[in-house]
Parts: C-alpha cells; structure tokens; sequence
C-alpha cells in the first residue's frame, strides 16, 4: 500500500495528554545540562539544593540554570519550595516514577505480574514528596 495513501495525524494530535507529558519529559531530559542537573537533585534527595548550589555544581550561570530549573518544572521533574527568600528545588521522584511507568505500561504485553521486579525497584524509598496523583495526565 503507497504511504501517501494512508492516513496520518500530526504526531502530537495522535499522543493524547499522558503521551504529551511523557514526551515533554524526554524532552526536558534530552538535553546535557537538563539531564545533569536532575540527577544532581536526585543525588540531593531529601533536603533538594538552592540555584546556586546547583549552578556551582553544573557550573553553569544562575540565569541559565533558572532557564533549565523552569523546563524540568513544566516538564513534572523537579519540584520548588521557598523557605524565607530561599528557593529549594528537588528531584520529583513521583513525576520520574509516572514517566518510567507511562513508558513501561505495556511491557510484557501489560502483564504486571512478569514486570513485578522492575516496578518494586524503581523506589524503594517514599518517592511521593509530589503525587502524581491530581497532576494532569
């Protein structure tokens, strides 16, 4: 069958919400400095790091490091708090935990019981400081 001849839906149109996130996501992480800085937090778990303890550590300026910060926290990967005029950025673990299950919710042929062990290792530890849950999907 010619290609032309079928039908196609813009890639975005076809994804849905959740497949929007996940893609948002992967984005978010599919750069250097993103992706460094995520693991950085997770590293930090916790207690999270201020911008400038984590521009310090990329080394990378604040402003641009704000930049990443915002596209992780649009993306549902790291999470804020202000403390006084303090603001502490952290890992959401619970946003990850969503991703890796959204991208794996078919493996085994969606079989639970066969992917168990990858599921009860992707935490082990109280991943919900940031429930997915009441997150748009």
């Amino acid at each position: 069958m010619n290609e032309a001849a079928l039908p196609t839906a813009a890639p975005s149109e076809s994804l849905g919400a959740s497949g929007q996130r996940a893609l948002g996501a992967l984005a978010a992480l599919g750069q250097q400095t993103r992706l460094a800085i995520f693991k950085f937090l997770v590293s930090h778990e916790p207690c999270g790091r201020t911008v400038g303890e984590i521009a310090l550590a990329m080394p990378c300026p604040q402003n641009t490091t704000s930049g990443h910060l915002a596209i992780l926290s649009r993306a549902q990967l790291v999470t804020s708090t202000r403390q006084g005029r303090t603001v502490i950025y952290r890992a959401d673990l619970a946003g990850m935990r969503w991703l890796l299950e959204y991208l794996l919710a078919d493996c085994c042929n969606g079989d639970a019981s066969m992917c168990a062990t990858v599921f009860s290792s992707l935490c082990t530890g109280d991943c919900a400081h940031s429930p997915a849950e009441g997150q748009p999907d």
